[in-house]
């Protein structure tokens, strides 16, 4: 019979020890587990950038999106300029407000739609024939683009329309070639002479190759639709597809070889950059516990999902670039998502990149823009 039975508690783990007979018994607990991930697919993506000082994830996440596809058409990794498709992006933005007379939202914010028609339009730029960097500055910072670009713009709607046409278009362009440079209409890569749109021809993209995913109850499923968020200011066009075949398209593309752009929510105190995760703990109160532990996640219903969505809690904030899959020591999957917020500082953990569980995904990813030849063959006839 036990005649002793004494408890020891440490930090990581329980031991029990106790005396039985002439014998001592220890008995090991399982203990709380760290994270410790184990790459499943891991596809080429170019080396993480810092977005510095602006609100431009949008043209970071679809860039490299882009590199990455032009990786697989060509096995070249090309440094894509972020800011050209930025600054023609704001010439759109432009036009869109000034029409809209001013009823329309105007910011830094875009998505990935606007990089793919802004290529579409202007052709692409490497980025050491346009970095949008002046003066020798280490790092991007727009603070005052917005401020300076609405000004304009705003004068026009109330007052400039009736005696001066499209003079906003003479402001802004100077506005921008002050701000990021004029960008060049021909340019010298690797020894060869190339227009943006000569460019843009040796990658191999073509724009119409490419499909947004989403998932929302509001619309009929295998349907598109415009989704109303702030930053679709184009009017850009979503696939809706049930919630479980979302996860199954970013599966099968990433098994194919096919990286993703990601439109996401990370608000949540359960993203976290500094850690490297994003999680969705059933227990609300171990959100914080969860950026370091291993614990139980929410059941994310399509239910959940669109009341999220509609009472605001997510939201699309950010933007992103899937390029693999992992999992940790008990077998759960995680994508391995590129973030634009640099590899150093206090506030950056695993490199740069984001361990993302598929619950996280599940409920706060607005949408994800792929190659439609990484679709499921379902998806392919429906759409």
């Amino acid at each position: 019979m036990k005649k002793n039975l004494i408890a020891i508690v440490l930090l990581l783990s329980t031991t029990f020890f106790y005396a039985q007979e002439n014998a001592v018994v220890k008995v090991n607990i399982p203990t709380e587990q760290t994270y410790q991930f184990t790459p499943i697919i891991d596809i080429e993506a170019s080396a993480v950038k810092h977005q510095g000082n602006t609100g431009t994830c949008w043209s970071f996440s679809a860039s490299s999106f882009i590199e990455s596809e032009i990786y697989r058409n060509t096995g070249v990794m090309i440094d894509v300029s972020e800011m050209y498709n930025v600054r023609k992006t704001y010439d759109a933005k432009a036009w869109n407000y000034v029409m809209r007379q001013g009823t329309a939202q105007f910011g830094e914010g875009g998505l990935a739609h606007d990089v793919m028609n802004s290529i579409q339009l202007n052709g692409l730029l490497p980025e050491t024939a346009y970095s949008g960097l002046l003066n020798d500055a280490a790092n991007h910072d727009h603070s005052k683009i917005v401020p300076e670009l609405k000004a304009v713009l705003d004068s026009y709607i109330k007052n400039d329309h009736k005696s001066a046409a499209k003079s906003w278009k003479i402001a802004t362009d100077s506005i921008l070639d002050a701000q990021l440079g004029k960008a060049p209409e021909n340019f010298i890569y690797n020894g060869a002479v190339y227009t943006p749109m000569s460019f843009l021809e040796m990658t191999k993209i073509n724009t119409s190759n490419y499909i947004t995913l989403t998932s929302f109850l509001q619309q009929p499923f295998y349907t598109s639709f415009i989704l109303n968020i702030p930053d679709n200011f184009a009017n850009g066009v979503f696939y809706n597809i049930p919630l479980e075949a979302l996860v199954n398209e970013v599966d099968t593309a990433l098994k194919n070889g096919y990286t993703l752009s990601l439109d996401c929510d990370v608000s949540e105190k359960t993203f976290s950059q500094k850690y490297g995760v994003a999680v969705v703990p059933k227990n609300s109160e171990n959100n914080e516990k969860a950026l370091t532990y291993i614990l139980e996640e929410t059941m994310v219903t399509p239910e959940f999902r669109q009341q999220e969505f509609e009472n605001y809690n997510t939201t699309d904030d950010h933007l992103m670039h899937i390029v693999g899959l992992a999992k940790d020591q008990n077998g759960t999957e995680y994508y391995k998502v590129k973030n634009s917020w640099g590899t150093t500082g206090d506030r950056i953990g695993n490199d740069g990149y984001v361990y993302m569980s598929k619950a996280f995904f599940r409920l706060k990813t607005i949408s994800v823009m792929v190659h439609k030849d990484a679709l499921s063959e379902k998806v392919k006839l429906k759409s």
